[in-house]
């Protein structure tokens, strides 16, 4: 081979090297944004027990008297 065949293959090669990485990083990305919806739909859960439980536990104001009664 001569010298620009060469590198012709070199790029050749380096190309798809290049052209698999990319696709693994968007296999990644994809999976990782499911991962992120999923997190975002338990946090979002997990905030609306907590207020349920905040609203719960609080005392009505109406009921209790102030402390100087």
């Amino acid at each position: 081979m001569t010298i620009s065949e060469d590198r012709l293959v070199a790029l050749e090669m380096r190309v798809a090297e290049q052209d698999h990485t990319i696709e693994e990083l968007s296999s990644e990305i994809a999976e990782q944004w499911k991962r992120m919806e999923r997190m975002q739909k338990t946090v979002s859960v997990l905030a609306e027990r907590f207020a349920a439980l905040e609203e719960a536990s609080t005392p009505s104001h109406e009921a209790a008297k102030p402390p100087h009664w």
